[in-house]
């Protein structure tokens, strides 16, 4: 996963995380501003995903982009 290519990005990209993972509020999507640590905590948290499945999750949606 390339965290400044996320972190460059991350006005482009909040709409399509929060396009992917609807249960995120806004402020989760402003406080992260590219964060992959943050974001794998915040899908943790609003969706019970163990921490290898939401990394996996966000890696594929980075991979994807």
């Amino acid at each position: 996963m390339n965290e400044d290519r996320i972190k460059g990005q991350w006005k482009q990209l909040s709409g399509k995380v929060k396009a992917r993972w609807g249960k995120l509020t806004n402020d989760d999507v402003r406080v992260e501003e590219g964060n992959a640590e943050y974001l794998i905590g915040k899908l943790q948290e609003r969706y019970g995903l163990a921490k290898d499945v939401a990394k996996k999750e966000v890696n594929d949606f980075v991979d994807s982009l």
